[in-house]
């Protein structure tokens, strides 16, 4: 790859800048997730006031989520030529 061709990228698709969303990214959940230590969480319910709830009850629905979605392409997946026919009657 060229330096023209990797100038005309998107950003997003750099990889440094993956790589700095990915640290960034990092950096904001353990901050977020320290600061419970020093701001009280009151939970509607017992376990919503936990340590560091909320970025596991994420993490958890991301994957739950992703793993629906693979069971559902499955479900629903059609051959590469569906849309090609076979027997038409043109």
């Amino acid at each position: 790859m060229n330096s023209n061709q990797q100038n005309s990228d998107h950003w997003l698709v750099r990889p440094s800048t993956i790589r700095g969303l990915w640290i960034g990214g990092s950096i904001l959940l353990a901050l977020t997730v320290f600061l419970q230590f020093f701001i009280k969480i009151k939970g509607y319910f017992v376990v919503d006031g936990w340590l560091g709830f909320g970025a596991v009850f994420g993490f958890l629905c991301c994957v739950a989520m992703v793993l629906v979605a693979k069971g559902l392409g499955r479900f629903i997946k059609r051959d590469d030529n569906f849309y090609q026919g076979g027997n038409s009657d043109d």
